[in-house]
């Protein structure tokens, strides 16, 4: 981790579509990561989407009838798995490295959120990073030796 947050802070930025959700945490992740967090995001998809792009192999893969494919090089990889149901807390695992893991959508979960309403009323992404960073626990939280 970053800064050696034993659990990552989970905030969730909700709302309905179009109204700033993307726009807002892409403007908070070069905050958090220039104060030295490692930020993570899970996106819901309230519809079905299409996970992969016609004409890769994993496409052909998953339209053969494969219920799961990965994809990986050295330094990254891509997972898409069907399911009856997902749930964010599914993804979490992925993420051990992950100061602060942001998730864009589920209006309706428990985690702590910021609600857009529209892209010329929602806060600014630094008051939004400061809430954040409110979460993380207090005394929890280090520098590690590449942060000093």
């Amino acid at each position: 981790m970053g800064k050696n947050v034993i659990q990552p802070v989970i905030f969730a930025v909700s709302g309905y579509k179009n109204t700033g959700k993307t726009t807002l945490i892409t403007g908070i992740i070069p905050i958090l990561t220039e104060k030295g967090y490692q930020v993570a995001v899970i996106k819901h998809d309230g519809h079905e989407f299409e996970s992969d792009v016609p004409g890769t192999d994993s496409y052909q893969h998953q339209k053969a009838g494969a219920y799961g494919t990965a994809v990986f090089s050295k330094s990254q990889f891509l997972v898409t798995k069907r399911a009856p149901e997902i749930t964010a807390e599914m993804l979490l695992p992925f993420f051990p490295e992950a100061d602060i893991i942001l998730i864009e959508g589920l209006k309706d979960s428990s985690y702590p959120k910021y609600i857009c309403t529209s892209p010329q009323e929602n806060a600014t992404p630094d008051e939004v990073a400061e809430r954040i960073l409110e979460l993380l626990p207090k005394g929890r939280v280090g520098e590690t030796s590449s942060n000093k």
